[in-house]
């Protein structure tokens, strides 16, 4: 049974998954209606981008092939694969999935933060406080179990235009994975790597 994680919790994955090699992280998210003059209406589709950031032991992306999105969707050791972007949210269950291979990635890199920003969020005026249901979760690819699983409150995040999900790293030779759950104002992903160079 997969663990649901509170902000800030850790746990091992080699300890909840045993032998895991490799993982999906999905994340989904659903865009809150919206009261209008004539009822309940939905605003400008809501595009929320994954991407991971693939860093250093100093914290620090090497180059910006080691920012994982919709615009580089493979990681040059051939570790991370993103499976493209989803530009509304619809449909059930994962809008966005990435495949993490454990064993193919390179040994400087220690920490792969998970991260999601709203695209063109200003000029839409859209926020993650009109988003709900949001989550990430993590799932073995040998037995499609999910692991661990992060669930979002949107209106905690009014006003954030990114939010830093979750971390898998390499602590002692072991993966494990911390909830996160930070939002941030940045205007784009571009904003939101800038501090890790």
């Amino acid at each position: 049974m997969a663990i649901n994680l509170k902000k800030g919790q850790r746990i091992s994955l080699k300890k909840e998954a045993p032998g895991l090699t490799n993982v999906m992280c999905g994340l989904g998210w659903d865009v809150a209606e919206s009261k209008g003059l004539f009822g309940l209406f939905k605003g400008n589709d809501f595009d929320l981008d994954a991407s991971v950031l693939c860093l250093t032991s100093k914290g620090k992306l090497k180059s910006k092939s080691d920012v994982i999105y919709f615009g580089n969707l493979n990681h040059g050791s051939g570790a991370i694969t993103h499976l493209g972007d989803n530009l509304t949210g619809e449909g059930q269950g994962d809008d966005e999935q990435i495949l993490v291979d454990l064993t193919k990635v390179p040994d400087d890199i220690v920490r792969l933060v998970f991260v999601v920003n709203i695209y063109k969020a200003r000029q839409r005026q859209q926020s993650f406080g009109q988003v709900k249901n949001a989550f990430v979760r993590l799932v073995n690819l040998s037995n499609n179990k999910e692991i661990a699983r992060y669930s979002l409150l949107g209106e905690e995040y009014e006003g954030k235009t990114g939010m830093i999900l979750a971390e898998v790293y390499r602590d002692d030779g072991e993966w494990k994975m911390q909830a996160v759950g930070t939002g941030v104002m940045a205007n784009g992903l571009q904003e939101m790597t800038n501090e890790y160079y």
